[in-house]
């Protein structure tokens, strides 16, 4: 390792450029195209280009400020990976095959994407979420497409593939979070998963992030292992810490793909619409969680998780949300700039050899 390639990594991360930091980590975020990256990611240009919108999330109104997709070609001169969530609250196909409003913005983002770009699109809920909330006001309703792994294939997997190409790398699956005593046994939502993916038989990697813990049972990540899934590490606001879902899964990661994906979601015991208004407008980093134990645990868990990586031959994709630090790009930095300290250290470490005091 050269010191010199350590401080011109450095100075990358400063302006906000985490690509090929190294090679067993891809840095992402969870969406793109906010307006509080302006002068981060975006260039001042963009100012002249924003839309907003209002609105209510917990009592209070919001407005949130946009751009427009094509910024994605700016996205990518700074992150090796995007998640797309959009994907999760509408197929991209109709139920009667039409194409959807979703699967047009997808065509904009693969036509102004490069080459190199990758992605990861977040499932529709429509077929990974045992209730959907509906009407107004909203209720929560059983869902009839519920695991309906044909309807999943033809509607979200398949034009998905056709659109973005070797370009898509992975899909995300997220169950929302349900109590132990309104949900199925662990056994039981196993063997429904089990027939759901081997139904779905997907050419692209999918990932499951569980939100019910009582789910997280050996069986659970033997199965994953077994069928070459990916397990979500995800720090999300009633789930266990990283570092702890990391010795639930065994201390071993089970994508067939060799790729893993981390999402820094929430500070943990912090509600969405908490988190949210703590973290508007995204501009910037939020001391109270940035100062917090919990905001340094979450740096540090990640790192951990990224060396993991490379220890076990597998890409780690840290994709990350305005909501666990106040600004995404704020949080690349911290996780970044605490990969290469690590990486120096442990690199002295090693020269240090039998006879000499490793360097910390």
């Amino acid at each position: 390792m050269s010191t010199n390639s350590v401080e011109e990594r450095l100075k990358r991360v400063e302006a906000y450029d985490f690509r090929a930091l190294t090679p067993f980590v891809r840095f992402g975020t969870a969406s793109d195209r906010y307006s509080g990256w302006i002068g981060q990611i975006y260039p001042e240009s963009y100012r002249e280009r924003i839309r907003g919108r209002s609105r209510k999330l917990g009592g209070r109104t919001f407005r949130e400020e946009t751009l427009p997709v094509d910024s994605v070609a700016h996205y990518f001169e700074h992150f090796d990976i995007l998640e797309l969530d959009f994907t999760f609250y509408r197929p991209l196909l109709e139920p009667d095959g039409r194409p959807g409003s979703n699967i047009n913005t997808l065509r904009t983002y693969a036509e102004h994407a490069p080459p190199s770009a990758r992605f990861l699109l977040k499932a529709p809920q429509t077929y990974f979420l045992r209730k959907l909330r509906r009407g107004s006001p909203p209720v929560d309703e059983t869902n009839p497409d519920y695991l309906n792994a044909k309807a999943c294939h033809n509607h979200f997997v398949d034009p998905a593939i056709r659109v973005l190409g070797d370009r898509l790398k992975g899909f995300v699956f997220e169950q929302s979070y349900s109590r132990q005593s309104e949900g199925p046994s662990p056994e039981d939502n196993v063997e429904e998963l089990r027939r759901f993916f081997g139904e779905l038989n997907s050419t692209i990697q999918p990932h499951l992030e569980l939100r019910s813990p009582h789910l997280l049972v050996d069986r659970y990540f033997q199965w994953l292992e077994t069928s070459g899934l990916g397990f979500v590490f995800s720090h999300w606001s009633w789930l266990p810490p990283i570092r702890e879902q990391w010795k639930m899964a065994g201390e071993q990661f089970s994508a067939a793909d060799k790729s893993v994906v981390c999402r820094l979601l929430t500070p943990l015991r912090m509600s969405y619409a908490d988190a949210y208004a703590l973290s508007h407008p995204f501009n910037e980093p939020r001391p109270e969680i940035t100062d917090s134990q919990g905001g340094k645990r979450m740096v540090l868990d990640a790192t951990a998780l990224a060396f993991q990586g490379l220890l076990k031959d597998h890409s780690v994709n840290l994709i990350l949300n305005n909501r666990a630090w106040g600004n995404s790009p704020a949080l690349g930095q911290a996780i970044a700039s605490r990969i290469l300290e690590e990486e120096v250290r442990r690199f002295n470490a090693g020269r240090a050899g039998p006879d000499r005091p490793a360097q910390s």
